[in-house]
């Protein structure tokens, strides 16, 4: 599992502001441990996998947890304020690392809370962009029948799943360009779920490149039980 070679630095970014409110009202699920380390340090560490030249987290203004975590880098994390939404605190991250970086340095886009991404999913996401000089996504294509339901319980249709994938992260691309594809993207109004939906709209060409399932982002409580399973299981290998 080996990482073509380039002079580009590669960064990553961890958007790590949300308040969590699906998991708990009270508990943010990046916090949450899974054998005696949190979600927060697992998706972090497993971005080092990779040669990072650094990785920024955006936070909470009133987060004094964070910056106590101990990460396998500890050296090249840096830390930010984030904002209300995903995008903001992204955008945030972005600014702070342009200080630091090139605009042609390319950026990894995390969640906080998907602490099962796998190394060989990593490497396959960076080798894609590096070899076709775009940006791309991890995904997984949609494997159950997915149906259309009108404002009550009824199903309006089948949906057809057969170019449908489903969105994960890493997200990827150049530090420069996807600062101007959010930029845009918020100024025309537009509600950025992920990096690459802004892209997207930039009408900049965006990959996927097939990850895996277990790369679930922990959302509900029951999906930290899953999280543990998979962390537990590759831990015994």
């Amino acid at each position: 599992m080996k990482i073509a070679q380039t002079s580009t630095k590669i960064w990553a970014i961890v958007p790590a502001a949300g308040s969590g409110s699906r998991f708990s009202k009270t508990a943010l699920k990046q916090y949450q441990t899974i054998q005696e380390k949190t979600v927060l340090q697992h998706s972090v560490n497993a971005l080092f996998n990779l040669p990072l030249a650094g990785c920024v987290l955006a936070i909470n203004p009133a987060d004094d947890f964070a910056q106590t975590q101990q990460f396998d880098e500890t050296q090249k994390v840096h830390f930010c304020h984030g904002g209300k939404e995903r995008v903001y605190s992204v955008l945030n991250a972005l600014y702070y690392l342009r200080s630091m970086a090139d605009e042609n340095d390319y950026v990894l886009v995390h969640d906080a809370a998907r602490p099962c991404v796998s190394q060989q999913s990593l490497v396959d996401l960076v080798n894609h962009v590096l070899k076709h000089d775009v940006s791309a996504i991890l995904a997984t294509p949609v494997r159950d029948t997915l149906k259309r339901v009108d404002s009550g319980e009824t199903i309006n249709k089948t949906v057809d799943r057969s170019q449908l994938w489903q969105a994960q992260t890493p997200q990827m691309a150049r530090l420069g360009t996807l600062i101007f594809a959010l930029e845009q993207a918020l100024n025309a109004g537009f509600t950025v779920t992920d990096e690459a939906s802004a892209l997207e709209l930039a009408n900049l060409e965006v990959h996927v490149v097939q990850g895996r399932s277990d790369n679930i982002k922990v959302t509900y409580p029951e999906d930290l039980q899953f999280a543990e399973l998979v962390i537990r299981a590759r831990n015994n290998n």
